[in-house]
């Protein structure tokens, strides 16, 4: 037998098993940045780390740390992305972690599926298509899998940063 066959007859367990702890090693890694990162700026803040929807994600609590998010969670954004570079220049792969600062994503994520269901009941009841705001694509899919369990439909459209949903009756 092939080094080959051996690998493709590796149950489904190892496999899944193996994600998560190549997510949870990704999760070390940008802990340790982010915890640099607040050390230089002189800030305190717990961070939790977990595994979510087959990504690491992180949560940095505690502390004066709005700035941190910035405007519409710009500087969070930011944040996140010069994370994911120091995953994948440690690990040589990219990341798709998620990092969250006091509760911000969280709480953008409920004002998100909030949305969705009034927009679905507007689309529902009038029987027309409804163009939401450009978002960006951590918001798209909020929308995106909120719309999905209302059993409508949804698609992105444009080009970032101006890249919108919309909202199709069923």
């Amino acid at each position: 037998m092939s080094e080959i066959e051996k690998i493709s007859e590796k149950p489904a367990e190892k496999t899944e098993g193996s994600l998560i702890t190549k997510l949870e090693e990704e999760g070390d890694i940008a802990a340790d940045y982010l915890e640099g990162l607040l050390d230089i700026t002189d800030l305190d803040g717990d961070i939790d780390i977990d595994v979510e929807n087959d990504r690491a994600s992180l949560a940095i609590m505690g502390g004066k740390l709005n700035h941190l998010v910035g405007h519409e969670g710009e500087v969070l954004d930011a944040l996140q992305e010069l994370t994911r570079l120091a995953v994948q220049t440690a690990t040589g792969d990219r990341s798709r972690l998620m990092l969250d600062i006091d509760g911000y994503r969280a709480g953008r994520k409920s004002e998100l599926r909030q949305l969705a269901k009034e927009s679905a009941e507007e689309v529902t009841s009038t029987k027309n298509s409804m163009k939401l705001a450009p978002m960006n694509a951590f918001e798209r899919k909020i929308i995106h899998d909120t719309i999905q369990t209302l059993g409508l439909s949804s698609e992105s459209e444009g080009e970032d940063p101006d890249r919108c949903v919309i909202i199709f009756p069923a």
